[in-house]
């Protein structure tokens, strides 16, 4: 059985330095030295280390692997070292020793093994006093401990920490010059502890300067630069050779099925990625019942499978969206107008009034002097205002009797003007209409997990296929489909690497009402699609829409209704001004942050 490290096909496994045994982590120090700062780790037995940085709050973490804690815990005393202000410990795991070094900000470092102890230094002039977990008398030891001179690396330069490549293997700097590819390879071997043997047709000329990477990276570039792949067999030892030949290898070797449960995803899901790792052999099937993948592939691949499942199969955050609709609808009404009724009881052209039909009209002689006094109708109705005045000249001059529905002011001005009788009706009403909607729905899901929210209904609509009509004869086919209205909220949320939120929205407010002749129905939508990227917490508006529409229509007796002043004596005038706003707020919030980095003290 071997385990595979397959560089061509761009994952590479991280290879840990090898240990002899246990050892152990006595104590941790920091240190003044000429021109720099040094936090001096003192180990017992074979070790190994990985380091990398993490910025807010900018801390670098040293990982002590094949490690225990032992000897004094004491903590630090939290003075402001050249940059260093705190320097915290523990057991992260059974094996695996974790120091954590907290900084003013990500600088330049040195690290590197000696015998006995692990130094890393930072560029500084500062003085300051030592401090360390043992008792003072043991630090003037410490700090005469020599530095690592490796025979086959030269000494590394500093390392921009922010730039720093995500392998944590150790660094090397080393230049080739027309090197063979055989003693490339031993110095790698020599470097790294680890074994590795050279297939008996490889062979090349290196000539590269490599600078402060580490010794993994380093190795797959060259592997890379000359065609070449790597594999590594169970019992650790790498074989590098040409890809056919490694792909041969696979071909012969027998095949194993392995169960792995997935924990935080859908084991449908991690499908498609996993055969993008398998083995030309190799088949891989989800169990739905279980969320449980199913995986055949020879065995030098096996145990990398399960390694890339594992990094698949984490906990995602949880993102809470918090959205604020906001609908505003105000209609405005102002109507002002002004009714005419001119004319006497004989000859009228208004109808403002009703007056009596002067056919019907009946001479009263009173004091019996045989001229008629007063004029009866036989249409007379005394609860009817009667106009009766002498005179028709002017009686048609006026005819203003547009109308006000619903008028809230109705004056009336009546006089008497020689033989003529004028009746004025001045009709006015102001209407303010508004409306306030609001909803805020909250809804939380998953990372890259589309959710929605709505509050309405669901309208059936009948759809009518004049097509299905075989031979032109019988009923058209009808089908009933439903449409969503209401408030509706979709978001799918996407946590980036950098802490911000990036979401894909769809906010709605939607409505139905008949259409007119045989459409059935017409929907009135307010809506909004955008893609935004936030901070957590922070407040974005994705849709901001006013839209006014303003309607002013005039009628009434011409030119005169033109006349500056009073011209509005003479006729009517509607306004009606719309205005209806939409405004959309949005909060997203991290509830879960899934996954972390480092155990304890911080996160990334």
């Amino acid at each position: 059985m071997m385990r595979s490290l397959v560089f061509a096909a761009g994952l590479a496994l991280a290879a840990s330095p090898a240990h002899a045994g246990p050892g152990e982590v006595t104590a941790v120090s920091v240190l003044p030295a000429p021109g720099r700062a040094e936090v001096v780790i003192d180990v017992a037995g074979s070790v190994g280390y990985q380091d990398f940085t993490l910025d807010s709050p900018s801390r670098l973490v040293v990982d002590i692997t094949g490690a225990t804690l032992g000897g004094t815990r004491a903590l630090y005393d939290g003075v402001n070292r050249a940059g260093i202000l705190n320097v915290r410990y523990a057991q992260y795991r059974a094996d695996v020793v974790r120091i954590v070094v907290e900084l003013e900000g990500l600088r330049d470092y040195t690290i590197e093994q000696g015998e006995g102890m692990i130094r890393v230094a930072f560029g500084s002039d500062q003085s300051f006093a030592a401090w360390s977990s043992l008792e003072p008398r043991a630090l003037a030891a410490t700090a005469t401990g020599g530095t690592m001179a490796s025979p086959y690396a030269a000494p590394a330069p500093p390392v921009p920490a922010l730039n720093a490549p995500q392998s944590q293997q150790p660094r090397i700097t080393v230049t080739y010059d027309s090197a063979s590819i055989a003693d490339v390879m031993a110095g790698l071997a020599a470097f790294s502890g680890r074994s590795i043997i050279l297939g008996k047709d490889v062979s090349g000329v290196i000539t590269a300067e490599i600078r402060n990477q580490p010794w993994d990276v380093a190795f797959e570039s060259i592997l890379s630069s000359q065609g070449l792949s790597a594999v590594e067999e169970t019992s650790g030892i790498i074989r590098v050779d040409n890809p056919e030949i490694l792909a041969k290898r696979d071909s012969l070797e027998p095949l194993t099925t392995k169960l792995i449960r997935v924990n935080y995803q859908r084991a449908g899901a991690l499908v498609e990625p996993l055969k993008s790792v398998l083995s030309t052999r190799g088949k891989v099937v989800a169990d739905t019942a279980t969320n449980t993948l199913i995986i055949t592939d020879v065995g030098s691949r096996i145990v990398d499978d399960s390694v890339f499942v594992s990094r698949l199969d984490v906990r995602t955050p949880q993102v809470s969206i918090h959205a604020k609709l906001i609908f505003v609808d105000r209609t405005d009404i102002e109507n002002l107008g002004v009714r005419y009724d001119l004319g006497t009881s004989t000859q009228f052209f208004n109808e403002l009034i009703q007056r009596p039909d002067p056919s019907t009209a009946n001479g009263v002689d009173a004091d019996g002097d045989g001229n008629a006094d007063y004029v009866t109708f036989e249409s007379y109705d005394p609860d009817v205002t009667v106009v009766d005045v002498g005179g028709n000249a002017l009686s048609g001059i006026a005819n203003a009797s547009a109308l006000i529905p619903g008028s809230a002011l109705n004056l009336i001005f009546s006089t008497a003007i020689g033989g003529y009788s004028l009746t004025t009706f001045v009709e006015a009403l102001q209407r303010v209409e508004l409306a306030d909607l609001q909803a805020e729905p909250v809804i939380t899901t998953a990372d890259n997990t589309k959710a929605k929210i709505q509050v309405g209904e669901r309208v059936p609509l009948r759809v009518v296929d004049q097509g299905a009509i075989a031979g032109g004869t019988g009923a058209p086919r009808t089908t009933t489909q439903f449409e969503d209205i209401g408030i509706i909220l979709e978001v799918t949320p996407h946590v980036t690497a950098s802490g911000q939120i990036l979401m894909q929205l769809h906010a709605e407010n939607s409505s139905v009402k008949e259409a007119p002749a045989d459409l059935g129905y017409s929907f009135a939508t307010q809506q909004a699609d955008n893609q935004i990227l936030v901070d957590d917490g922070q407040t974005a508006v994705i849709g901001g829409l006013t839209v006014t529409e303003l309607t002013v229509a005039k009628s009434g007796i011409p030119f005169l209704v033109d006349l500056p002043i009073v011209g509005s004596l003479f006729g009517f005038t509607s306004r009606r001004e719309s205005r209806r706003d939409l405004l959309i707020l949005v909060t997203p919030h991290i509830i879960d942050t899934g996954d972390e980095e480092i155990a304890f003290g911080g996160g990334r």
